[in-house]
This record gives structure tokens, C-alpha cells and sequence, in this order.
């Protein structure tokens, strides 16, 4: 199947050859023809399917189907996000598909000024591709307006019912036409998301392209087994021997970041960190600077790494197991996309042997083991406690999974 099958136009058709892609990934071969017969679908896809595109793709094509209106510019269709990085990503993709497309589209969330975004709301856009919290604060203030939206995309609705944005998700669907087009992605099926679709999807189309909580298969996992102490030396040894040029590093902690990031400075490692501590512009930048190769390690906190979207990025690292083992799928998913090989490694000391447990009983496989030589931990050492932190299921006990015994973190709402 190519993209010329699935009945989009000329324009959309030139930005797709520009991009390099020539054939469909599964989940846009099965989305965009039913959306663009107009019905509403309820998608199943992990990170790096596509999924952008799926729904990116025939939104501009409706749209530029639809016939044009007195007000050159008015909001026909409204993306939310969980995150401002994902926020960024999408409107990167509207903007790339889009741009033999007279639309205009503007991203809004929070952690900057508002001024900015309530002039481009004013001047007049045909896309807005928000986070929950800062797009309600526009409405509070009239600054926007939903009334011709024809278009309702949740991306990532899982990780927003997570963050706590079920209340903010109902108040903005509030604010739309009743006669509109719904599109909610998620990673997952839970029960939360699927009361949240039946009270506003009508007749959805079921998609699925993906099993719930698998790590994908284009990515090659390992555990490398070393003591607590000596994980940023192995980790500074791996990047020396594999001559690595890209990797990003999970950790569990915001200080925890921080720290990693000046120890691999003195080891002559070029890194930085990216966590809800930093400014949005110091995210953006620190985002850019490792797309572009100036620095050789991003250091991230499972928050901010949300939507992350690297192509071809070929290593993570899990510095530090997540104790939230689902987030564990998430992590691994920023490599091995779109068919691309990828390699994940998780280095764990004795403390995270309950995690990783938890890890392997969740995606149903023993990741292989590697005890590197001259790293080999010490037998004699007990495991401990983990001191947790304050992000978001850090609260609960070891190894729990159960996302409705999460704290809902409101710091990055926005």
C-alpha cells in the first residue's frame, strides 16, 4: 500500500515525498481512510507508529475539502496534549504536512507568557494544538474561540488521565459543537479511558495496531547487572566503547538528572538534563541541541520525556528502573520507531531487582542479562530501599503498577 491509496490530495501527497516516506505505517493505513469518512475512532498505538500522521494527515484534508467561509481564519480543529513536548512535536507535524496548505496553526501551553499566544489567537488560526490547563486559562479569558471547531483529537489520552486532566478534558469538550469529529488516541485500554470515550465518541471505529504494554520488537533489550556506585562508570564506558553519538538517559529523579549531568561533564561527556524543573525554553533548547548532535547524552525524567520524538534514535539507557513499570514501555519506545532498529539498556543494581520483576512480568519476557566484565557487582552487598522522589509514582510503594494508586502530579499540567 502507498500513501497515493488512501485518497489524500496532491499538497499532502508533495509534503510526504519531502519527508522521505513512502509507504503507510499500520496505523495510518487503518486511520485515515475511516476518518476520512468522517467517523469518529478510538486508536490504539504506541509510540512510534505513526500515529501523528495517522491523525495529521487526513485532519488537512478535510479541511482543505471543507468549503471556505466568510472569516479566513477561524479554529476547525483542536489537538490536546499531555505535555508541552508532545504539544511541540504535533504542531511540528501540522506544520510540516501542512505546508503547501494555506492553514495556519499555533501551539499553547503553559510555562511561558500568554501575551504571545492571545496575538496569534487574535490574528486568526485554523489549527491550535494545546495542553489542557493553559488552553482553559484562555477560555477563562475569552481569548479563544472553540464555537466552529470541527475537529476534537486527544493524543496520548492515557498519560492525560493520568496527569489528572479528566475534569479539564470534560470542561473544554464543553465549550465545542456537539456536531463535530472525535479522534482519541492511547497507548492503553483501561478502563478510564474507555468510560472517558463512551461519553463523547459517537460510534467510534475501534483501531489497534499494537498489544497493550508490549516493548516493541525492532527494539533490543538488556540488563547490564553493577552495583549503585558505579553506574555512571559503566555508563561512561559504554558511550566510550560503543562509540555512541546519540543516547538518552532515563532517570527517576529531577535532582537525580542534574547530578548524572555534571558527572558525565567531568568524564568529557557533552550532556544535559530535561525535567519539569527547567524553563520551556531551556527544554526546547536542550531538545534541539541533542537533535542536532552539539550534545552527546539527553537526561530525562519520564514527564519531560513524554513525546519525545528523535528519529532514528539508536540507544536509551534506563540509568535508574522506573518503579512504575509501565513507564518502562514508554522509556524503550523513543528508539526502535517507525521500523528503525533500536537498543535499550537498563542498568540495575540490587535495590531494582523488584522492579525489574515487575518489568519482565509486565511485558511478558526475561530481558537478557549481561554481567560485563570488571563491572560485576558485589555479592555482598544488601539491597536497600529507594529513596523516592517527588515526580510522578514516587510516592507509592515498590513495583506498583496500578495507575490509579498514582499521585495525579498537577506541577506539569501545563
Amino acid at each position: 500500500m502507498s500513501f497515493e491509496t488512501l485518497g489524500l490530495s496532491k499538497p499532502l501527497l508533495q509534503a510526504i515525498k519531502e519527508q522521505g516516506y513512502t509507504k503507510p505505517t499500520p496505523i495510518q493505513a487503518q486511520a485515515i481512510p475511516v476518518i476520512l469518512q468522517k467517523k469518529d475512532i478510538l486508536a490504539g498505538a504506541q509510540t512510534g507508529t505513526g500515529k501523528t500522521a495517522g491523525f495529521t494527515l487526513p485532519m488537512l484534508e478535510l479541511l482543505s475539502r471543507a468549503k471556505p467561509t466568510k472569516q479566513k481564519h477561524q479554529i476547525k480543529a483542536l489537538i490536546l496534549t499531555p505535555t508541552r513536548e508532545l504539544a511541540a512535536q504535533v504542531h511540528e507535524s501540522v506544520e510540516v504536512y501542512g505546508k503547501h496548505l494555506p492553514f495556519k496553526a499555533t501551539v499553547i501551553f503553559g510555562g511561558v507568557k500568554i501575551n504571545p499566544q492571545i496575538t496569534k489567537l487574535r490574528k486568526g488560526v485554523d489549527i491550535v494544538i494545546a495542553t489542557p490547563g493553559r488552553l482553559l486559562d484562555h477560555i477563562g479569558q475569552k481569548t479563544i474561540d472553540l464555537r466552529h471547531v470541527e475537529f476534537l483529537i486527544l493524543d496520548e489520552a492515557d498519560r492525560m488521565l493520568d496527569m489528572g486532566f479528566v475534569n479539564d478534558i470534560k470542561k473544554v469538550i464543553a465549550q465545542l459543537p456537539k456536531q463535530r469529529q472525535t479522534l482519541l488516541f492511547s497507548a492503553t485500554y483501561s478502563d478510564a479511558i474507555k468510560k472517558l470515550s463512551n461519553s463523547f465518541l459517537i460510534a467510534p471505529k475501534l483501531i489497534e495496531v499494537a498489544r497493550q504494554n508490549t516493548a516493541s520488537e525492532t527494539v533490543k533489550q538488556a540488563v547490564y547487572h553493577v552495583d549503585k556506585v558505579r553506574k555512571r562508570e559503566l555508563l561512561t564506558h559504554l558511550i566510550g566503547e560503543g562509540n555512541w553519538k546519540q543516547v538518552l538517559v532515563f532517570t527517576r529523579t529531577k535532582h537525580g538528572a542534574n547530578r548524572l549531568v555534571g558527572q558525565l561533564d567531568k568524564d568529557e561527556i557533552t550532556a544535559v538534563a530535561i525535567h519539569g524543573n527547567k524553563s520551556q525554553n531551556a527544554r526546547t533548547k536542550a531538545l534541539s541541541d541533542f537533535k542536532e548532535g552539539k550534545v552527546r547524552v539527553l537526561v530525562a525524567t519520564d514527564i519531560a520525556a513524554r513525546g519525545i520524538d528523535i528519529d532514528q534514535l539508536p540507544h536509551v539507557v534506563n540509568y535508574e528502573l522506573p518503579n512504575v513499570s509501565e513507564d518502562y514501555v514508554h522509556r524503550i519506545g523513543r528508539t526502535g520507531r517507525a521500523g528503525n532498529k533500536g537498543e535499550a539498556i537498563s542498568l540495575v543494581c540490587v535495590d531494582e531487582d523488584e522492579y525489574l520483576a515487575n518489568i519482565e512480568k509486565l511485558i511478558k519476557k526475561d530481558i537478557p542479562k549481561v554481567w560485563l566484565k570488571g563491572f560485576k557487582p558485589d555479592p555482598s552487598i544488601k539491597a536497600e530501599p529507594i529513596k523516592q522522589g517527588g515526580g510522578r509514582g514516587q510516592k507509592g510503594s515498590r513495583g506498583n503498577t496500578n495507575s490509579r494508586n498514582r499521585p495525579r502530579n498537577r506541577s506539569n499540567r501545563r
